[in-house]
């Protein structure tokens, strides 16, 4: 696959920029392709190009210092990652990794860093989308501080509804939700014990899957009162 501007213009972050500025950035760009599980960025080196994720799903992972691997944030099509560098030219600060087959789009660093100087509305987006993670991950540290197994379980999945469903308490559904390992790796719990609190879940009938690129949300009023701890499973 080619980098062109059209290609690039499918991001939101980059739709905004003239198409001359979109053809340099074509020139610069490369597409690569990536297997599940593979690495994308890699945790303290100095990447040279933010990634725009055109296919699949990623996730950022950090490392306890016993060696578990720790769940950060997914990265959904049209996103981006490792623009951080961008800011203070610093190394990259945790392992970006594919959890299904990917296409991304790698962007020169220093190329957007000049463009963003000529654009303005780059740059805000660049900051709103670097400041909308920071307080993903503020929201990911806090659940890990939940005693409550259950109600951590239910507090992630309440974070993957919708913004809309959660303002209505309408039936809703999660496009592509995380596996149970993936949401185990983001709560720092086992894989069965995720297994578990679905299964109760499902039997209260909360959610159901809808093979494996659906979760049905029934109740949304349910899940938020045990995300709340207001109720318990």
């Amino acid at each position: 696959m080619q980098v062109t501007p059209e290609l690039l213009s499918a991001f939101p972050s980059l739709k905004p920029l003239p198409l001359p500025t979109l053809a340099q950035l074509a020139q610069e760009s490369s597409v690569n392709k990536f297997a599940r599980r593979g690495v994308v960025l890699s945790a303290g080196v100095r990447e040279e190009c933010v990634c725009f994720l055109f296919e699949g799903r990623l996730q950022g992972v950090d490392f306890t210092i016993d060696g578990r691997e720790v769940g950060l944030y997914f990265v959904e099509p049209g996103d981006f990652c490792g623009e951080l560098g961008m800011f203070d030219h610093g190394p990259q600060p945790e392992f970006v990794i594919a959890l299904t087959a990917v296409v991304a789009v790698f962007v020169p660093m220093e190329s957007l860093r000049q463009i963003s100087l000529q654009h303005p509305l780059l740059l805000k987006l660049l900051g709103e989308r670097l400041a909308a993670r920071v307080r993903q991950m503020t929201k990911q540290r806090s659940l890990l501080g939940l005693p409550n197994i259950s109600q951590r379980v239910c507090c992630q999945l309440w974070l993957l509804v919708p913004e809309a469903a959660r303002q209505s308490l309408q039936a809703s559904m999660i496009a592509n939700p995380p596996t149970h390992m993936e949401i185990a790796i983001m709560l720092n719990l086992s894989r069965e014990t995720v297994s578990r609190v679905f299964q109760i879940l499902q039997t209260r009938l909360i959610v159901k899957r809808d093979g494996s690129s659906l979760l049905h949300i029934s109740d949304v009023a349910a899940l938020k009162r045990l995300a709340e701890g207001t109720e318990e499973l």
